[in-house]
């Protein structure tokens, strides 16, 4: 586990080493973190393909699969009601993504460890790894996130979301890897604008 945090105590603030994180061609980072914490803006900034052997590297985000259904579909239709078909579609892509073989970059809210468990299971059968990159932001900062997007979760929600960060944030300061990760990284919101690529080679 590599904490990249700004230690608060006056010293010098954590920087990623040369600018980068780099994993094995072929590999699946979950980045994972509060909803406005900034995983989206880290994931289309610091991502770039190909990987070492010249292939792409998928980002799957569920944000986008909404953004797509919201532009086609009619404005007066709620989004309750097709949201169980968003997440179908989510869940499909990122299905798709896994048997490309191609290196993987998922955008993951924290809340849903059983997606951690398959990504774990399927990169394990595939002879790869999985690894997570863990947003550590308050949660006041990440409201005001949610707020410069215009769209933000209810209460009840952003509730869950503490709880399943806070116990992941937890369990990585003590040294303990999500269940079926190879590796952890924590990031704050300084550290992740110092990121400038996430490689995979």
């Amino acid at each position: 586990m590599t904490d990249l945090r700004d230690a608060g105590d006056g010293s010098a603030p954590a920087t990623v080493p040369a600018g980068e994180l780099r994993y094995p061609a072929g590999d699946v980072l979950v980045v994972s973190g509060l909803p406005g914490s900034g995983k989206s803006t880290l994931i289309k900034r610091a991502v770039a393909g190909p990987d070492q052997r010249g292939r792409r590297v998928r980002r799957v985000d569920s944000q986008d699969v909404r953004d797509r259904w919201q532009r086609a579909v009619p404005a007066a239709v709620p989004y309750a009601l097709y949201r169980p078909l968003v997440r179908i579609a989510h869940y499909a892509g990122l299905h798709s993504a896994l048997r490309s073989g191609d290196s993987v970059v998922v955008h993951d809210c924290g809340t849903l460890a059983w997606v951690r468990r398959w990504l774990a299971y399927d990169a394990r059968r595939r002879g790869r790894s999985l690894h997570m990159a863990l947003l550590d932001v308050p949660p006041e900062i990440a409201l005001e996130g949610q707020t410069a997007r215009g769209r933000g979760v209810s209460q009840y929600a952003f509730a869950r979301h503490r709880r399943a960060v806070g116990s992941l944030v937890a369990d990585a300061e003590g040294g303990r890897l999500p269940d079926g990760c190879a590796s952890a990284v924590l990031l704050d919101r300084r550290s992740a604008r110092a990121l400038r690529r996430i490689g995979f080679e």
